[in-house]
């Protein structure tokens, strides 16, 4: 290494001015996003509430109600249903929602009902007014539906505008267009026939958004610079590993040739 300095003395300042440039770099990108990022983050009441259900058909497992917020999750309850193979139906006047048995999952199941792409390879969401989902003979069974997916499932979400403004009239317009009256009805069927209440507990739980407030997305300056830097100092270690790692292999084997050569008799 010290060969090669002394051979090529502008070796080193240019590893010294390529740094310094990035790091400069990598400053100003921190400190254009932290003053002017053009992302602002909005937050939502994501309001967890029960629907209280009226019955379409007295004693009859027949329910209706109806909801007129922006609504991302729909959880449902369903316990003491004692015939076996029933099914329990969900329907959505006019508006078409996702369910998979899937959705929701904790652990290694759990997927995006956004990532239709992959509809090939993978399970996904199914999209539509009417699902109908399999009872089989379960004291507790619980359902999760998709309403919306523009809407976000934390209660915060991003987006871009051109100044505070702006943005806060893109959010409670993108809340306002989720708004829909939807009625819904829900119906145990057991050999295409409504089945009996008598035992049986639903309980239906939505998950409303309202607008709460929004602010301006901004980057923390001191802990993304030293992100940066420990960044920049990380390349270069890569950098330079691979070169060192064979120059010193070629020296240690230069010595061990050399050895060798010296006590091997002629």
């Amino acid at each position: 290494m010290k060969k090669a300095l002394a051979k090529n003395p502008n070796m080193l300042r240019t590893m010294v001015g390529t740094g310094l440039v990035l790091i400069l770099i990598l400053s100003y990108a921190v400190y254009s996003n932290t003053m002017d990022s053009e992302y602002y983050g909005y937050k939502t009441s994501n309001q967890s509430d029960f629907v209280e259900l009226q019955e379409n058909d007295a004693d009859m497992a027949n329910w209706y109600f109806t909801t007129r917020d922006a609504i991302t999750w729909m959880n449902v309850t369903v316990e003491g249903v004692v015939n076996e193979s029933s099914i329990l139906v969900i329907e959505a006047s006019g508006v078409e929602w996702y369910y998979s048995p899937f959705l929701g999952l904790d652990g290694d199941e759990i997927f995006n009902c956004e990532d239709e792409g992959f509809s090939d390879v993978s399970e996904i969401c199914t999209k539509a007014s009417v699902h109908s989902i399999n009872i089989e003979n379960s004291n507790l069974q619980i359902i999760k539906g998709r309403i919306s997916l523009g809407l976000p499932i934390e209660g915060l979400g991003y987006l871009q505008s051109d100044n505070i403004s702006n943005a806060e009239d893109s959010a409670i317009q993108l809340i306002n267009d989720e708004k829909r009256t939807i009625s819904w009805t829900f119906k145990i069927l057991s050999n295409n026939e409504i089945i009996s209440s008598d035992g049986i507990i639903i309980e239906v739980e939505m998950v409303s958004h309202e607008f709460v407030s929004i602010e301006e997305f901004k980057l923390n300056p001191v802990q993304e610079s030293i992100y940066s830097l420990a960044t920049l100092i990380g390349c270069f270690f890569l950098l330079l590993f691979i070169p060192m790692t064979i120059y010193f292999s070629a020296m240690y084997k230069s010595r061990n040739d050399e050895k060798t050569r010296i006590e091997t008799p002629e």
